[in-house]
């Protein structure tokens, strides 16, 4: 079984000191445009940007599409009308703040020996930069990643919230395609990187510096990395298996699921559509459809009775036959995507209105037996999740 490493950028793999970074950061990019708008309202606005990404919860915007919103309009011009010159500033200015940061030894060492384990290893960042500023982050830690086998590493052009939203870790491992396997969050921030993901239902290492204590987190491990080497050598893997059955975690993963496919509809070509991987499985158009439909007649239904009449009797359905009898490959695709994200927002809403004891309600399931309200809800998020890695799986055949 392949364990999954998340680990942090700043201050974790880089020494960066985030706080003293992002000033200059900010300074030396509102320099570079300043000479077509003006310094003061760049800086506002860049701030205010940043801001409204962090509190960002939209499933259906990435995080650049949130700071473009926000950051452009007062300014008086578009993302495009600014593209070359933003391009060149990543290209030629940024690289210059690389003196702020340094690499961490004995973060490459623990790197090398992680790979050499066979562990499957990602860089989860905040995403709230571009990726041309993260892969320069990650160069300036002496991780090329053109070289260094990364699985993932987080931007705001393809992922929809900051890590303190929590909607941040199960998002990323939809976009690792996690089916069950033993995870571990690793950073050095307990309010990005620790609490957040244990909330959401992940394993932790906190990364803390030598003599930094917090009553708040004395049951998580941690330490330095090589107390991370020696707790992993020691750990049953078994019991890093992410959680979602919590209804905070539970309520954290359901939009992440439409974050995840969210992406997939950006960056997959109208044309590949309806193209199916192999004979018997579906297009990209026809999973859309099934997820709308299971949405609006299965889910909303479901739910809806169960709050209704305590014990209720929900009775399940053979939904697969639907593809075939409503043609859903000829239907269209990026509609239907649009119509189950409209009706899973609908279902969000009414979940956060429940009270603990509503989540506790029992229902009477033809195939699941006897259950609760809240297990329901689990059945659901793993139905999501098999979807979601199913549309990745088919749209990465596609490109």
């Amino acid at each position: 079984m392949t364990l999954r490493l998340l680990l942090d950028l700043d201050d974790t793999l880089l020494n960066s000191n985030i706080e003293s970074l992002i000033p200059v950061y900010f300074q030396k990019l509102t320099g570079h445009l300043a000479g077509q708008l003006p310094a003061e309202l760049l800086l506002t606005e860049l701030v205010r940007g940043t801001r409204t990404m962090y509190a960002s919860a939209d499933p259906l915007k990435t995080l650049e599409q949130v700071f473009s919103d926000i950051f452009y309009p007062p300014l008086g011009t578009t993302r495009e009308a600014l593209a070359g010159q933003i391009d060149d500033f990543y290209d030629n200015i940024f690289p210059a703040l690389k003196p702020l940061t340094s690499p961490r030894p004995d973060a490459l060492a623990f790197l090398e020996w992680a790979f050499a384990q066979g562990f499957d290893i990602s860089v989860a960042t905040d995403p709230l930069f571009p990726r041309k500023a993260i892969l320069h982050r990650l160069r300036w830690a002496d991780l090329d990643p053109d070289q260094t086998p990364f699985n993932l590493v987080s931007d705001f052009e393809t992922f929809h919230f900051a890590k303190v939203s929590k909607s941040y870790y199960p998002e990323f491992l939809l976009r690792l395609g996690w089916n069950a396997e033993p995870v571990l969050m690793i950073g050095d921030s307990l309010e990005r990187d620790i609490f957040p993901a244990q909330k959401a239902g992940l394993p932790v290492f906190w990364l803390r510096t030598p003599g930094q204590v917090t009553p708040e987190a004395d049951s998580i491990p941690q330490g330095s990395f090589d107390d991370l080497r020696r707790w992993l050598e020691s750990v049953d893997f078994s019991t890093l298996v992410p959680n979602f059955a919590s209804t905070e975690a539970l309520l954290t993963a359901l939009p992440a699921s439409l974050a995840a496919l969210h992406t997939l509809t950006l960056r997959t070509p109208a044309a590949q559509w309806t193209v199916r991987p192999a004979s018997g499985e579906w297009a990209l158009t026809e999973i859309f459809c099934h997820l709308r439909d299971v949405e609006r007649e299965v889910n909303l239904p479901r739910f809806q009775a169960a709050l209704k009449d305590e014990n209720a009797f929900v009775a399940g359905q053979d939904t697969d036959p639907w593809a075939e009898q409503r043609d859903y490959i000829h239907q269209d695709g990026l509609q239907a995507f649009a119509d189950y994200a409209a009706a899973r927002l609908e279902l969000i809403a009414l979940l956060k209105t429940l009270t603990p004891e509503q989540w506790q309600r029992k229902v009477r399931h033809t195939i699941f037996g006897p259950t609760r309200l809240n297990e329901l809800a689990g059945f659901m998020l793993e139905h999501d999740q098999s979807h979601v890695r199913q549309a990745w799986k088919t749209g990465q055949a596609e490109g």
